[in-house]
């Protein structure tokens, strides 16, 4: 038998593999049944009664059939020195941990902390100009001293040259890959992944053996917007995956710089688009980006603490404390999400919050939601 600790993890892993479910799912079968080993425990009755789960999803998880195969992966894993960051997990980006849709696990090779003071997410076409190229390069250059980690999708053009530059100023930089982690897309790009992994690496929300296809690489841009704190959209046409790692990262409100580029030109119109809409603010110089984000060289950089982690109030238990924290810094939230990034199960978070009511701290609202009074 494997320790409980582990058995949650390839529990996890049989979500994962289960046909029809999503990290939004697997998280909403956790949340209600208390562990990730207790939903494979869970009968039709209980499992059907969990909002948003319908009879395709229970079926699919009572099957089972799937436990044998993440058991196989999560030791194929240990074996071959892949790191598994579970939303549990200290280790897990606390960037990522807030969102919705954030994924339950990470796949990584390499030396990376993705909790970083600082974080850049470049992005741009695959048909890099000159011009895209020399200026990817002296934004990384600038960026040194700033100590960010650069964020990118390992693709060609702009992605790769990022990833490149980063490695000859010695600045930390994450390859986000559409594929599963022991396979390398492009494969032409192997040798920089390889060399990426002293300091930085490669990171994947995709099981093993995952091979690139269309959908896939939507959903890697929505991690390399989250895990930025910024992103700069170098070049980009009129349409293109830069643009979509843009929206999402509208949707975690973050920030969008997007470098002007020449009329008329192909791998700048997006860009231009971008900057004419409101939806992203003119790129000139790293400096000028540092100051609009409030990095100052003269300030240390200070590691992102998840906001998952106690919190001590005073006249607080360690729990009513975090709740509290979480309510403070997201506002208001359902209970669901509340469970969610509280890592409580919902019996005794309602436990908790029916007590902070009743000392005035926290409001009930319409829709199962709850905030600050």
């Amino acid at each position: 038998m494997l320790p409980t600790s582990d058995t949650d993890k390839v529990c996890i892993l049989a979500l994962i593999h289960t046909p029809g479910i999503g990290s939004v799912t697997i998280r909403q079968l956790i949340s209600y049944c208390g562990s990730p080993a207790n939903v494979f425990q869970a009968d039709y009755k209980k499992l059907i009664k969990i909002p948003g789960i319908g009879d395709k999803v229970v079926k699919a998880v009572l099957d089972k059939s799937h436990l044998a195969l993440a058991e196989k992966e999560f030791q194929k894993c240990m074996d071959g020195n892949v790191t598994l960051h579970f939303f549990s997990d200290p280790t897990y980006p606390a960037r990522l941990k807030p969102l919705y849709d954030a994924p339950v696990v990470l796949y990584s090779h390499g030396d990376i902390d993705f909790n970083v003071g600082r974080t850049v997410g470049i992005v741009g076409t695959r048909q890099i100009s000159d011009y895209g190229k020399a200026v990817t390069e002296a934004v990384i250059k600038d960026l040194v001293p700033y100590q960010a980690l650069i964020v990118s999708g390992l693709a060609y053009g702009v992605d790769i040259t990022a990833h490149r530059a980063c490695l000859k100023n010695g600045l930390a930089t994450i390859g986000v890959m559409a594929t599963g982690i022991d396979v390398l897309y492009p494969s032409s790009h192997k040798k920089t992944a390889m060399e990426m992994q002293e300091n930085g690496g490669l990171v994947t929300e995709n099981v093993l053996g995952t091979k690139p296809d269309f959908m896939r690489f939507p959903a890697r841009n929505r991690i390399i917007a989250g895990l930025s704190d910024v992103t700069l959209v170098v070049e980009s046409g009129k349409k293109g995956g830069s643009l979509i790692t843009v929206e999402f990262a509208q949707n975690y409100h973050r920030e969008v710089f997007a470098v002007p580029g020449m009329i008329g030109s192909n791998q700048s119109e997006g860009c231009n688009q971008l900057i004419r809409d409101h939806k992203a603010t003119i790129f000139t110089s790293v400096e000028d980006m540092a100051t609009s984000l409030g990095w100052s060289l003269n300030d240390p950089v200070e590691t992102v603490v998840p906001v998952s982690e106690p919190v001590s109030f005073d006249g607080f238990t360690q729990d009513e404390g975090q709740v509290l924290a979480i309510l403070k810094q997201k506002g208001t939230l359902q209970i669901d999400e509340l469970a969610w990034q509280s890592g409580m199960h919902l019996n005794k978070l309602a436990s908790i919050l029916l007590n902070l009511e009743f000392q005035g701290m926290v409001r009930s609202l319409p829709g199962k939601k709850y905030g600050l009074i």
